[in-house]
């Protein structure tokens, strides 16, 4: 018991120990009452210590949240009228998880990592527009432009070695720029 009224009189207010534990005896009355006349089954266990087991944290998993972050990057910045740079570049993204999960804090440092892998390793790049030109023919059903690495391009062709190169630099450039800024 307290001398004081003022000590008695914060002790009820909701922020006072009787007022917490008063919530505490109702929630558990509130829980009693709903399973009252149900059978208790192992679902019921499970979601009870599941209830608390994300309390604070996305029940998305950050590599799944980090490359989104990477996707919408690209989807905002790339520079591509037809799309298919975009989701052949995303799709590398998401195939290179490995890479993805080393940088969970900074998913752009992962996409600064491919893109200077792509853009630096002319093998690489080859194979990146190869799949460009199979996406861009899926898209429109055509035949697309092979470009074969030291033949010219074909004047029609959208998606040359050169033209996509371009491209990525660009996109990598933008990425180093949102890097520095924060």
């Amino acid at each position: 018991m307290t001398s004081n009224p003022a000590d008695a009189e914060r002790s009820n207010t909701p922020e006072g120990p009787q007022q917490q534990s008063q919530d505490d005896l109702d929630e558990m009355e509130l829980q009693r009452d709903s399973l009252r006349g149900r059978k208790f089954t192992l679902a019921d266990a499970i979601g009870r210590e599941a209830g608390s087991f994300l309390k604070g944290e996305s029940p998305i998993p950050r590599l799944v949240q980090a490359t989104i972050a990477i996707d919408t990057f690209i989807g905002r910045n790339l520079a591509d009228t037809s799309g298919v740079v975009q989701v052949v570049l995303c799709r590398w993204v998401d195939e290179n998880t490995a890479r993805v999960s080393r940088h969970l804090d900074v998913p752009l440092q992962a996409l600064l990592e491919l893109l200077e892998s792509i853009v630096e390793n002319p093998p690489i790049l080859h194979e990146f527009v190869w799949q460009v030109d199979v996406q861009w023919g899926k898209v429109n059903a055509e035949r697309p432009f092979f470009q074969r690495p030291g033949q010219k391009p074909h004047p029609e062709d959208e998606h040359t070695h050169e033209s996509v190169r371009y491209q990525l630099v660009e996109l990598r450039d933008r990425v180093r720029e949102a890097l520095m800024q924060g």
